[in-house]
């Protein structure tokens, strides 16, 4: 199944869930915020949430700055 992280298309099996697909990436939990179609999904619902075909996935890395 075809999902969009940060707009780049990614293959991902059928029933992943948001964790899955993170761990697939190799994307760290640590300092992240993930939406799913402009939804924040809190990180306590990562691994119940189930992706869809065509789903667009913002994945939002905390900064440091000074």
């Amino acid at each position: 199944m075809k999902v969009h992280i940060n707009h780049t298309p990614v293959e991902t099996a059928p029933q992943s869930t948001l964790a899955d697909l993170l761990m697939q990436e190799g994307i760290a939990a640590d300092g992240i915020a993930v939406a799913i179609d402009n939804k924040v999904v809190p990180r306590a619902e990562w691994h119940t949430t189930l992706l869809r075909e065509e789903a667009k996935i913002t994945v939002i890395r905390a900064v440091c700055g000074g």
